[in-house]
């Protein structure tokens, strides 16, 4: 192999000039927004206003070989991994990316949040029997489990790669989140799953996902969080540590799938620490605004000084 590299990147810096001049067109497709469809040859990008990403990361992926062969580690891999991508599929994912030890999922459309949030807490679901049976078969090696996040904003897309070279040609995504998501995912405590404020607020007044199962008295099931990677008002999420129940799973996820969100025996003091708990992410909002605007205005103020 020969490679011209000065020549290359002669070439390539020439190739980024022409890129920032003739900047693309963005196109807002909506709900009509297609993968398949997306432009590789021209200088378009297709949008889409509104998009749940929901990511999910392999907990001390880095250890899994530790203690074990080759075969045992691939099979981790293949059963933990696979079985992810296999719950987007059932729950409609329009688009799904590998990457390595985890990936991401993308849902728009028809009830997003709704099809988003119970894909992630059907994965935070069989990550727990995953774990188990994982630490049965091997019961002196690491452990693992998967870390969920859920984002959602707008998104715009273009297959960047080689035209006619399908193997090289992948969607790229620009906006938040994809990249909150994950940030969300990686600041999960173990295997547990976070929101960002926009999901939470997507969902706080469905009964079926907030609230436990009539196995015993419903109980609030989340609890507020900082997410300190997300560097805007998404930072203020919520975060799960539950699972569907064996009995009442099913049932509950279809409801949230036929748009249903109120259940009838909820204790009006567990709705009242729903509204306290979300007053509370929405006082922390506001007073993060206004610690902003006074930096701005400190800052404008020394300017205008030092002028």
């Amino acid at each position: 192999m020969v490679i011209e590299l000065y020549e290359l990147l002669d070439n390539l810096s020439e190739r980024t000039k022409v890129k920032f001049e003739k900047q693309p067109s963005v196109i807002n497709k909506g709900d009509a927004f297609d993968v398949k469809k997306l432009p590789i040859d021209k200088a378009e990008w297709h949008a889409i206003d509104d998009v749940v990403s929901v990511n999910f990361d392999m907990k001390a992926s880095t250890n899994l070989a530790k203690g074990r062969s080759p075969q045992s580690t691939a099979s981790i891999y293949d059963a933990g991994v696979g079985g992810v991508v296999k719950i987007f599929q059932e729950f409609d994912a329009q688009f799904v990316d590998i990457q390595g030890d985890g990936g991401f999922a993308l849902f728009w459309g028809n009830l997003r949040y709704e099809r988003a949030v119970s894909s992630a807490v059907t994965a935070r679901t069989f990550s727990i029997d995953f774990t188990e049976q994982l630490e049965n078969k091997w019961p002196k090696a690491s452990s693992t489990g998967f870390k969920l996040g859920v984002a959602s904003g707008s998104l715009m897309a273009k297959r960047v790669g080689l035209p006619r070279h399908l193997d090289l040609q992948e969607p790229v995504w620009a906006g938040n989140p994809v990249n909150y998501a994950a940030k969300a995912a990686q600041q999960a405590v173990d295997v547990m799953m976070n929101v960002t404020g926009s999901v939470w607020d997507a969902i706080s007044n469905n009964d079926y996902l907030t609230f436990s199962c009539d196995c015993g008295n419903p109980a609030l099931l989340w609890d507020s969080v900082i997410l300190d990677k997300i560097p805007d008002d998404e930072k203020f999420g919520f975060s799960l540590n539950r699972h569907w129940c064996r009995k009442h799973g099913e049932d509950y996820c279809r409801q949230v799938l036929a748009g249903k969100v109120t259940r009838v025996n909820i204790p009006d003091n567990e709705r009242h620490k729903r509204t306290l708990l979300a007053n509370a992410s929405t006082e922390l909002v506001a007073a993060a605004k206004s610690r902003a605007n006074q930096r701005n205005t400190t800052t404008t103020l020394f300017a205008s000084l030092g002028s």
